[in-house]
């Protein structure tokens, strides 16, 4: 693992534990160049999923993309990357079990879904910007 520091490729890992359900495991490694120390995170490569937008367009899953939507939403809320990569996990589990297709829609919903059970603030920020809210009269029909 190359050092994100130095860019020295000779890393040894400090500690490891099993994260998510057994789905990832996390590990602490230090550089024996620079003693940089940092985390990373492995997890089991799923089957390729394609999403199919709302213009019919499909496109391969980028879960990078997902996590930064999600990441912005959850801003200065007191939600932790760990809680982050637990809540695509299992959304990303439920995509994939008997299907390698699922529809930008699905996605949308589902990650709403998550967030109204991780946090109500991420989870309005989410909505405002998935549903397109245009003016207030839009946030407070979807609060009520």
């Amino acid at each position: 693992m190359k050092c994100p520091k130095c860019q020295n490729m000779d890393t040894k890992v400090i500690d490891s534990r099993v994260i998510d359900n057994g789905q990832s495991i996390r590990r602490r490694r230090e550089c024996e160049f620079c003693q940089n120390r940092f985390t990373t995170f492995e997890r089991k490569w799923t089957t390729e999923l394609t999403v199919v937008k709302r213009n019919g367009e499909k496109q391969i899953y980028d879960r990078d993309k997902l996590k930064r939507a999600i990441r912005l939403a959850c801003a200065k809320r007191d939600i932790s990357d760990e809680d982050l990569e637990r809540i695509i996990n299992n959304l990303e589990s439920e995509w994939t079990t008997d299907k390698t297709e699922v529809s930008s829609k699905e996605i949308g919903d589902d990650v709403l879904r998550a967030l109204k059970k991780a946090d109500s603030v991420a989870y309005i920020r989410f909505a405002s910007v998935y549903k397109q809210f245009d003016s207030l009269e839009d946030f407070q029909r979807f609060i009520k």
